[in-house]
């Protein structure tokens, strides 16, 4: 386990000098200038152009990325071009926010999806499993920015019920105000990957369901629910990680729209602000920190299969 561990540890370092020279060389050939952020109307030209030597925009694009990777070997990620803040200490103040909406998420989509799933396939074609696959295909369909302000519009504006916006009241410290404003970003990332993972526990639990040991089952007098909740379980949750693992990627994307939709104090709000400002090493330093999260988040799925099913530990 410790050798896969390493080996795969190692195949982030390609990997992420292969992100870093896509991301580099996008943020290059996207139009707008980054300097236009410290032009004032009557500003003189060589002002200007000061400002532009000052932070090494006038350098040629290939020699900028190496004085970048550079820094960033040496674990510096420089500083943003628009509020001059470190780039690693904007974004590990922003990872407690998004990381706890992240896994809020996941949680919440994991625990509802395996007995929806698994209620769904037991029940074939009958009005549960109807019920359950409309919820999945709405969920399939829907975007996440428009459930994201359909559900504002509805339990805050309408109903005000919950905050819209931010994640703490102004002036209020406490763990349930947190809680209070985490519900509507945290349903609506949820929302979007319940419906994925119910079908595929569906279509799991019905192939379970005619295999020879839930025959067996059958014919021992064992309930339903006990079949379904203790042995075919066991035998859908090795798919469960499987999505887990290949979801990574959306899931960062799905934080990203869901924390500017509810202006969640993120990484992916973060994000779209240095996008919108052409802050291109603080957009390089959170590129290469979501892939890190994708990296390590396949990682965990790979050693949560060795618990799940022992023969894959055995195979290793």
């Amino acid at each position: 386990m410790r050798q896969l561990i390493v080996r795969r540890l190692l195949q982030t370092l390609p990997m992420l000098f292969f992100v870093s020279v896509v991301c580099f060389t996008m943020i290059k050939l996207a139009p707008g200038d980054p300097v236009l952020s410290f032009v004032t109307p009557n500003m003189h030209a060589d002002d200007i152009e000061r400002i532009r030597h000052n932070l090494g925009l006038d350098k040629p694009a290939y020699i900028q990325y190496l004085i970048w990777i550079k820094e960033m070997v040496q674990g510096n990620f420089g500083y943003s071009l628009v509020n001059h803040q470190p780039v690693l200490g904007q974004i590990l103040e922003r990872l407690p926010a998004t990381a706890g909406l992240m896994g809020s998420a996941i949680a919440l989509a994991v625990l509802l999806s395996i007995p929806l799933g698994l209620i769904a396939g037991a029940n074939r074609n009958r009005w549960a499993d109807k019920l359950i696959n409309f919820i999945s295909y709405v969920g399939i369909s829907i975007p996440l920015f428009w459930l994201a302000i359909l559900l504002m519009y509805l339990f805050a504006i309408k109903l005000h019920l919950l905050p819209s916006m931010g994640m703490r009241t102004i002036g209020v410290e406490s763990a349930a105000d947190v809680l209070k404003h985490g519900i509507l970003p945290c349903s609506v990332l949820a929302f979007g990957f319940l419906a994925g993972y119910v079908r595929y526990i569906r279509s799991s639990t019905i192939g379970q369901l005619k295999e020879e040991y839930v025959q067996i089952q059958y014919a021992f007098g064992s309930k339903k629910s006990t079949i379904l909740f203790r042995h075919v379980l066991k035998h859908v949750l090795l798919p469960v990680i499987t999505l887990l693992g290949m979801s990574m990627g959306d899931l960062v994307a799905g934080a990203i729209v869901t924390e500017t939709v509810f202006s969640w104090p993120g990484i992916g709000s973060l994000g779209m602000t240095a996008v919108k400002g052409m802050d291109y090493p603080l957009i390089m330093g959170i590129t290469l920190f979501s892939s890190l999260m994708l990296i390590f988040g396949n990682l965990v799925a790979d050693i949560l299969y060795s618990f799940v099913d022992p023969r894959i530990q055995l195979k290793g």
